[in-house]
């Protein structure tokens, strides 16, 4: 039996998570942020995605590709534990893995095909922009869904409870965006910000400026125990997706 094989690349993310910084740590926390899935060379084949169409979501297995070369230990310290506690790799979803692999379940709202560019829109995924796509599989709710399921270090979902408010400037920002890419900005930074993106050891500072990039824009941001407050948005060259 081998114990080695060799993976190909199906397809890459076209995300606006442009740095790792800030990407929601679990798929599905920030619903409206779009992303599409574009199959590579011989697999952007129509036929390859033939009745993916009648699946409102589906599994996308991936590389953690910015992780690859850092390499991996059996135990590594949770977010989620405040990254305090440590606990085996495998009971948990770092990207640090022997094999640095990854799955996520995402919603598909369309399937688009331009000449031979095929596309998969996708919303919810918490992928890096250009992360390369290995599988992508139908999810099916009546074996994926187990409702018995327990997980006590992570029972429920977290969110920030505060809610976010955006300054003047901010908030023109968020319309000329919006303007541009047709999709509802303020909306994606306030799901992002609520999944709270500080790193744990910095999160008794509420004085602390953070900035996160979002569509190619730098949204900088403060985090209080009374609000989530956005300062600024700083607009770079191509706001496109």
């Amino acid at each position: 039996m081998s114990t080695s094989f060799s993976l190909e690349t199906v397809a890459k993310i076209k995300s606006p998570y442009k740095e790792k910084f800030g990407i929601p740590r679990q798929p599905g926390l920030a619903e409206s942020l779009i992303s599409r899935v574009q199959l590579l060379g011989e697999y952007a084949n129509p036929e390859m995605a033939r009745g993916l169409e009648q699946c409102t979501h589906i599994w996308l297995l991936f590389i953690f590709s910015e992780c690859v070369d850092k390499g991996w230990k059996p135990t590594v310290r949770p977010p989620r534990l405040g990254g305090n506690k440590r606990m085996g790799v495998f009971s948990t979803r770092s990207p640090f893995r022997p094999n640095p692999i990854g799955m996520s379940p995402v919603k598909l709202i369309a399937i688009e095909q331009q000449g031979s560019a095929i596309e998969l829109v996708i919303s919810g995924a918490d992928l890096l922009d250009g992360t390369p796509i290995i599988d992508i599989k139908p999810y099916l709710p009546y074996s994926d869904i187990i409702p018995e399921a327990e997980c006590s270090f992570a029972p429920n979902i977290q969110l920030l409870p505060q809610s976010v408010k955006f300054s003047s400037t901010a908030l023109e920002a968020c319309k000329t965006i919006e303007k541009d890419i047709q999709q509802p900005v303020q909306q994606q930074i306030t799901e992002l910000l609520k999944c709270d993106p500080r790193p744990a050891y910095k999160k008794n500072n509420p004085d602390h400026s953070y900035g996160v990039t979002l569509h190619n824009a730098n949204i900088r941001f403060r985090i209080t125990d009374a609000e989530i407050i956005v300062d600024n948005i700083e607009l770079q060259v191509g706001t496109q997706v």
